[in-house]
């Protein structure tokens, strides 16, 4: 039997960077609605079906990939939440890789550009989100993060379930990623 349950793909982080974004997550996201950490998501629903074929494809291409150096670079307004955005060139680049890869599953929101984000906040009312954005901004300053490695979920509706992690493995110079 198999488990047909979607597979998100995110995009794992130093621990430091994480570790900010989750604090900044469980301050800002409504409890009550909260049951995922801090992500940014690459693809949000790959056939689980098809596992095995993708970690296949997903070993492959992080052990051809050195991890990428980028940077915090300000925040989003989500009209009822919060985001940082990311500047990071090389994750756009090794999402285009894994979109040519996946391209025959793809649904047509995993199809569009990627925006590269954490979000912080979310389904909250627009003056709240507004007042954090705000607080947020008027204080921000840039930070660098590394991207690691590919973290594989699965969703069943609520909290997300583990379902691999491909630590980035190669050299600056594999697959002009990094």
């Amino acid at each position: 039997m198999t488990d047909d349950a979607p597979l998100i793909l995110t995009l794992r982080m130093d621990d430091a960077s994480f570790a900010l974004f989750q604090a900044m997550r469980q301050r800002h996201f409504p409890a009550a609605r909260n049951h995922i950490p801090a992500h940014l998501t690459l693809f949000h629903h790959l056939p689980g079906a098809r596992i095995g074929w993708i970690t296949q494809e997903l070993s492959r291409v992080a052990e051809a990939t050195a991890s990428l150096m980028g940077r915090v670079a300000g925040l989003r307004f989500l009209g009822r939440g919060v985001a940082y955005d990311l500047d990071c060139p090389g994750i756009e680049r090794l999402r285009a890789v894994l979109s040519g890869i996946f391209a025959d599953v793809l649904t047509a929101q995993d199809r569009q550009r990627i925006r590269p984000h954490v979000t912080i906040q979310n389904k909250v009312a627009p003056a709240e989100a507004r007042r954090l954005f705000d607080d947020l901004s008027a204080r921000f300053q840039p930070l660098a993060f590394e991207a690691t490695g590919f973290l594989l979920w699965r969703y069943r509706g609520g909290p997300w379930d583990a379902a691999g992690w491909f630590p980035f493995g190669g050299s600056a110079g594999g697959m002009g990623l990094a």
